[in-house]
């Protein structure tokens, strides 16, 4: 089956794997983009699994502050090394991050930090990893942090966040 330069590029366009990434899932899918996805996903996990254990020490706080200045946000992401926390991807990771910890509040990182009498519903609105991506609700943050993984290429560990909202007591 000959795979069309267009059908990796859309695939490429949605997943941000690389080029031949996608033409091997594709190929090995038969041309079908759902399965392509799910190698693809499957391959990421992968990834992610064997850099988990790499020391992330580098990276960068990122700020953000809502528009009418009452909502504010810290959050430190950290990855191996300097150049990749000056990378494209990895700033707009971080800024994704800060974005979703201002509209939805977590208040936990993960499942593990929370208190164990929470229902599931609940660790997934207070938890950090848990929670939908307000950009793409498909993924959770848990996935999210996976593709950036795989795509990059080295550990990405989100250390910590703080949210301020004015008025709010602490």
């Amino acid at each position: 089956m000959t795979i069309k330069a267009e059908d990796v590029k859309k695939l490429r366009d949605t997943t941000g794997a690389g080029f031949m990434d996608c033409k091997d899932a594709l190929t090995k899918s038969g041309g079908d983009v759902n399965k392509a996805m799910a190698i693809l996903k499957e391959r990421g996990l992968k990834i992610a699994a064997k850099k988990a254990s790499r020391t992330a020490n580098k990276g960068m706080i990122c700020s953000y502050v809502h528009h009418d200045s009452r909502i504010g946000v810290l959050v430190e992401v950290n990855c191996e090394t300097d150049f990749v926390a000056r990378t494209e991807d990895f700033q707009k990771f971080a800024k994704d991050l800060a974005l979703q910890i201002a509209s939805v509040s977590p208040k936990y990182l993960k499942k593990e930090d929370a208190p164990k009498d929470l229902s599931e519903e609940e660790i997934k609105q207070l938890c950090l990893f848990e929670q939908p991506f307000v950009k793409d609700p498909s993924l959770t943050i848990k996935d999210y942090l996976t593709n950036v993984i795989a795509k990059i290429g080295e550990n990405i560990v989100i250390r910590r966040f703080t949210r301020y909202q004015l008025g709010e007591e602490v």
